[in-house]
């Protein structure tokens, strides 16, 4: 019987609204993570831009008004009750937030989340580095997707920390649909993956796509990069109708064997939990998954090289 057994709590949240302040959410996630303590979990993870509404889906000029929806210091006094509450439950926590970084005389802007132990420290930082959408303003669109305006790209990779009793990682919304970074992470033998995700019902690229595609394709990128890479993942969104978008829900706790355990019901404030074994993944590790047995990696240039593969075009 394994010994590695660790309960995760996946925060979902409902819609934040624009004009609501940091102290509104933040006692919802607080609530969040006392119902998650009161479930015997260790871990709670929340969902990408837990602290406010998801600002890169309308335009804004003034660097002032973008600046005040980031974070310069973390933990800082609006978020520090959130940290003091972990260390009072004794339970860690994944925050997805956004994040103004000085690096000497330059300012990045960052789509970040960070893994905080059951002490309030810490243990981890991660920037997303698939920034979706569009770089200027798009008038005719229903709504924007601007990432690419007020984000930099990541620039940390995909690192995997021990902590909670496995190799733990990180990665952010867009991210997941790529299989190079569940690989990355794969490689440093990861066994859980966290990550948060504010995921349109309607696309953004102009595509007229069935409605059912948005939740199929979000299920689809976290169930497989599980298989293949033998990782539990735990998917959590902030759902529902936020400033006219409506946000996919689908929160969710998926094992190394590609299986949804638990899913969120509704588009609200909803917490889902499992027990997760930490040592369901090893014989896939083991056997179909063995990358230094059966991932031949010297091959792949001679294969490129023969069929002429190339990358899609613009």
């Amino acid at each position: 019987m394994s010994t590695r057994l660790l309960t995760v709590a996946a925060a979902q949240l409902g819609p934040i609204p624009r004009d609501e302040g940091r102290g509104a959410a933040l006692d919802r996630l607080i609530a969040l993570m006392r119902a998650a303590a009161a479930r015997r979990a260790r871990l709670v993870v929340f969902p990408e831009g837990a602290l406010t509404a998801f600002f890169p889906h309308w335009f804004m000029d003034e660097p002032a008004e973008i600046d005040a929806y980031f974070e310069k210091d973390m933990p800082n006094p609006d978020v520090q009750p959130l940290f003091n509450e972990a260390r009072r439950l004794e339970i860690g926590f994944c925050l997805g937030y956004f994040e103004l970084a000085r690096e000497g005389d330059v300012v990045r802007h960052y789509n970040t989340s960070i893994l905080v132990d059951e002490r309030g420290g810490v243990v981890g930082q991660y920037r997303k580095i698939h920034l979706p959408g569009h770089a200027e303003h798009q008038p005719r669109q229903n709504f924007q997707n601007l990432e690419k305006r007020y984000f930099d790209v990541g620039d940390l990779g995909w690192p995997v920390w021990r902590a909670f009793g496995g190799n733990v990682g990180m990665m952010i919304c867009n991210d997941r649909r790529w299989p190079e970074a569940y690989r990355v992470m794969g490689l440093q033998d990861v066994e859980l993956v966290l990550l948060g995700y504010n995921t349109p019902y309607v696309s953004v690229n102009g595509l007229d796509e069935p409605p059912h595609l948005p939740m199929f394709h979000n299920l689809l990128s976290m169930q497989a990069g599980a298989y293949q890479n033998a990782t539990w993942v735990v998917g959590v969104a902030k759902a529902g109708i936020e400033e006219g978008v409506h946000q996919i829900g689908g929160t969710c706790i998926i094992s190394p064997l590609g299986e949804i355990v638990a899913q969120a019901a509704t588009e609200g404030d909803e917490l889902v939990c499992a027990t997760l074994d930490l040592d369901l993944g090893l014989g896939q590790k083991r056997g179909s998954f063995r990358f230094d047995a059966h991932r031949r990696t010297e091959h792949y240039g001679l294969i490129v090289e023969r069929t002429g593969a190339k990358g899609p075009k613009d």
